[in-house]
Order: C-alpha cells, then sequence, then structure tokens
C-alpha cells in the first residue's frame, strides 16, 4: 500500500462548486438533510406526549422529570456531536452518518419501551446523542457537496426542514393519542417507532452516497476523490460539456484531521468574539424553542384544560411558521445583511414573545396564532 503524498494540487473543489444542480445533489440533501426533520420530529414528540407521559397511563412523570429528560436530550446531542465529530474528521462522512443514524434510530425505539424515569433519560440521551452526531457528520457533508452558489438556499431549506418534522410529530401524536386509535398505555410508545422507521429508511437511502471527496483529499487520497468526483460531474453533466474555462487549482497537504486541542485553539483564541456571539445566539434560539416545547404540552393540559391527544393541534402553528421563515425572510439575508437581519429578527421575536406571554393568560388559541407569528421571524 503505498504512503499518501505529502503536497499535491488539485481542481476537485474548483469543479464541485461550479456543478449545475441536478438529481445527485437532490439525493445527498434529500439523505442527508433528513436529519433536521428526525430532530424536529424528536423534540415535538416529546413535547406533545409530554401530558400523556405524565398520566398513569404513561410513565407517571412530574413536570420536572419531562423537563429533565430533555435536558438529557440536549446534553445527549452535544456530547454526541463532539464524541462522532471526531470521528467523522477521522473516519470518513459516509461511515459515519451511517452510524449516528442507526444509533438515532435504536435509541428512539428503545425509549417507547420505557419502563420508568431513568430509563427513559437514559434513552433520550442515547437519541439526542444519534442526532448530535448526525449535525456533526451531515452538516460537513452537505456543505462539501453543494455547489458554492447554492449553499446559502440550501442551508436554509435544510434547516426550515426541522419543523417537517415537527409538523410530522405533531400530526403522529394526534393519531397515536386517539383512543379509539390505540389504547392509551401503547399509544405513546408507538410514538417513538415514527422516528426509528423513518431512520431505518434513511440509512437505505444513503447507501447511494459517496463519500466526500474533499474529506479524501485531505486524508491523502487524490485518487479515489478524482474517481467520486468524475462520477458525479456525469450524472450532474448528463452529456452537457464542463465550463470552458479551466477550474482553478489549490495547493493541499494532507493530514489526519483536527482535534479537541486544535478546536479549542481556533474557538478561544483565534476567533474569541465570534465564538461567544455564535454560543449567545445558539443558547437563545435554543431557550426560546427546546425549553418551551418540552414543557408546552404540560401548561396546555393543566392550566388550560386541553386534551393531551389534541395538544398536537397547538404544535402546528408553530411549525408552520418555521417553516416559512426561513422561506419568507432568508432572502433579506442577502439584500439587507447578516448583522441587521439576526438583530431584527431576534427583537421582533423577543417582543412578540413578550405579548404571547401576556395573552397565555387568558387564551390557549390566541397565544398560539401570536406565537406562529414570533417564530416566522425567529
Amino acid at each position: 500500500m503505498s504512503s499518501p503524498p505529502r503536497e499535491f494540487v488539485t481542481d476537485i473543489p474548483a469543479r464541485l462548486d461550479r456543478l449545475p444542480w441536478s438529481g445527485f445533489h437532490a439525493l445527498v440533501v434529500a439523505a442527508l438533510g433528513i436529519t433536521w426533520i428526525l430532530d424536529g420530529l424528536e423534540v415535538t414528540l416529546v413535547g406533545s406526549l409530554s401530558g400523556a407521559l405524565a398520566q398513569n397511563a404513561g410513565l407517571a412523570l412530574s413536570a420536572s422529570q419531562i423537563g429533565l429528560a430533555g435536558s438529557c436530550y440536549l446534553a445527549g446531542a452535544v456530547l454526541g456531536a463532539l464524541f462522532f465529530g471526531e470521528l467523522t474528521d477521522r473516519f470518513g462522512r459516509r461511515k459515519l452518518f451511517t452510524a449516528t443514524v442507526g444509533v438515532y434510530m435504536l435509541a428512539s425505539m428503545a425509549t417507547g419501551l420505557s419502563w420508568n424515569f431513568l430509563s427513559f433519560a437514559l434513552f433520550r440521551a442515547l437519541t439526542g446523542a444519534g442526532i448530535g452526531g448526525e449535525y456533526a457528520a451531515i452538516n460537513s457533508a452537505i456543505q462539501e457537496f453543494t455547489p458554492a452558489r447554492l449553499r446559502g438556499r440550501v442551508d436554509l431549506f435544510v434547516n426550515g426542514s426541522f419543523w417537517i418534522g415537527a409538523a410530522l410529530g405533531a400530526a403522529g401524536s394526534l393519531a397515536v393519542l386517539n383512543p379509539a386509535v390505540l389504547p392509551a398505555w401503547i399509544g405513546w410508545r408507538a410514538a417513538f417507532g415514527i422516528g426509528g422507521a423513518l431512520a431505518a429508511a434513511v440509512i437505505w437511502l444513503r447507501r447511494f452516497v459517496p463519500e466526500s471527496p474533499r474529506w479524501l483529499m485531505i486524508h491523502g487520497r487524490p485518487q479515489q476523490a478524482e474517481a467520486i468526483t468524475r462520477a458525479i460531474e456525469t450524472r450532474a453533466l448528463q452529456g452537457r460539456k464542463p465550463p470552458k474555462a479551466p477550474a482553478a487549482c489549490i495547493r493541499l497537504r494532507p493530514f489526519d484531521g483536527a482535534g479537541f486541542a486544535d478546536l479549542a485553539r481556533t474557538l478561544l483564541r483565534l476567533y474569541p468574539k465570534r465564538t461567544i456571539l455564535g454560543a449567545t445566539l445558539m443558547a437563545a434560539q435554543a431557550f426560546c424553542y427546546n425549553a418551551i416545547f418540552f414543557t408546552y404540552a404540560l401548561a396546555l393540559t393543566d392550566f388550560f384544560g386541553v386534551a393531551p391527544s389534541r395538544v398536537g393541534w397547538f404544535i402546528l402553528p408553530f411549525a408552520a411558521g418555521n417553516f416559512l421563515g426561513p422561506l419568507l425572510l432568508g432572502p433579506l439575508f442577502d439584500s439587507f445583511g447578516r448583522k441587521r437581519m439576526i438583530g431584527a429578527t431576534y427583537a421582533i421575536s423577543g417582543a412578540m414573545m413578550l405579548l404571547t406571554g401576556a395573552l397565555f393568560r387568558y387564551d390557549a388559541v390566541g397565544a398560539g396564532a401570536l406565537t406562529a407569528l414570533w417564530t416566522v421571524n425567529f
């Protein structure tokens, strides 16, 4: 086995960046981007099922236990992203995006077999680890396959698809929590099988996604990268001739990947201000969505008398507003700039959240409708 070259010149990144959109790129987005749908499904399922989980037919969990289980999911996602992110750089995108969805599938199905709070919290943490690992493997893979001029639009659509999963979770809860369809003690368990079934289909679909040529080049395997790139070009161009202008070349020096020390140095020493800004924005988003969703059903059932089987109807406005937000407001980020739009959307969302809290004292339906409006902005 020949040793990898110490340094080489390649035009592969430029060739991938200038390809037209094709069926291959649609396959990549469908097979890999479904991660956000799975995450939206998981977050919404627990939010929709929390009322049922608190009943004796569920696991008789208290409000604090339901909130703690949500925290276990998020902690698992963070640890999974760090752990599987390291493995993604070391062993490749393709191996890891199959392994992570497998972890998610098994943990999601195991959640439906929980017998007490500890088992439920453990399986939620493992489910989160699978989703976190998905984010680490999938974000990089989609960026590396998508043509440069379309990355922004693809990111908006893929991240917005989280709320397709949210809508599926809400609609699924309406079906499985309906006593006419399934007994109460079986319904909430069957709900977690929805994610597992989707994950099984995803594993089959991802067989057709190749390893990232960019990862292969970085790890000193330019011949394999060239073979995969040519196959992608054949599918994308479909007999058309490539652009006449030669693709720009770059000089690469292979390396084994970045470790945690490199990550810490980059975040804390080279870009500390960007790190603080990004962490603040992500923390605000996680608080406004995840923290509220995990106990939203309990607020509806305990304070407004909404039946657990009808909670899904109150989740659907959230899903519609959040999916429309990236599609409607996304182009404005190119027109008015990132800084202005980020500040404006956060400020408008904060004001609407205050109005939602005030209105929630009187009318859950009106609060849900107003919430749909601020989620468009957030």
